[in-house]
Formats: structure tokens, sequence, C-alpha cells
């Protein structure tokens, strides 16, 4: 998705799944923590309906209107952690994992000698 768009221009807009068919409209944007960037949607599925989070990161907002590249199913059933708070990382990866998308894992130092131990002569 575009990452120089206002996230609060997001609000009240419609949202769509792959198919075309309609989610709901965007109530919430929540932002990485690291970067600032607009990461998920928050999506109210009906007027007596929770909502459901959305990546932004495969989607497209395109003429005012955000395509979610998932089946409306898919979104309905996903994990369902209220609105209006912060979504902690453990929340965030069961999200990745439920819309099947590979999260980066943070890098592993390397194994190796890094010097020598004090007090160790070389021979």
């Amino acid at each position: 998705m575009q990452t120089d768009i206002d996230p609060r221009n997001l609000i009240g807009r419609k949202a769509f799944d792959r198919n075309g068919t309609k989610i709901g409209t965007i109530d919430e944007v929540y932002l990485d923590d690291a970067t600032g960037v607009p990461e998920w949607a928050a999506i109210r599925t009906g007027l007596f309906s929770r909502d459901a989070f959305v990546p932004l990161e495969p989607s497209e907002l395109v003429e005012g209107i955000l395509h979610v590249p998932f089946d409306r199913s898919l979104i309905k059933d996903a994990p369902d952690f209220g609105v209006g708070r912060h979504l902690s990382p453990e929340q965030e990866l069961q999200l990745y994992h439920h819309y099947g998308l590979d999260v980066a894992s943070p890098p592993k130092v390397p194994d190796h000698d890094f010097g020598k131990l004090a007090g160790s002569e070389e021979a």
C-alpha cells in the first residue's frame, strides 16, 4: 500500500475483498510502532458486527476504496482484539499468521569467535 497516505484519510472509506464483495467501512487505522507507517485497518463488517483487522501492506487504495486481497470470510474470521486499544506484538503476529503472511524474524547474531578470552594465551 502507498505509505504516503495520511491514515486519517482512510477512516470512513469503504473496503472490498478480493472478489469485489463489500467488507465494510474503515473505523480505525493502526500505525507501526517503530516506523509510524499505517499497518492495520479495523473494518466495521456490518451494522451490528465487530471490527475485523486487515493488513494494509498487501492491500491497495484505488479511487478512495480499499481493496483487500483476501476473501470476506477469512476477514470476518480474523482474531477479535477489539478496537481503540494498542495491538501488542503477539496480537499482530496472530493476525499475520491468520492471513498467511510471512513475518520476518529478527536477524540472528552470527555464532563465531569474536576474539581471545581475557587471560588466555595463544601457543
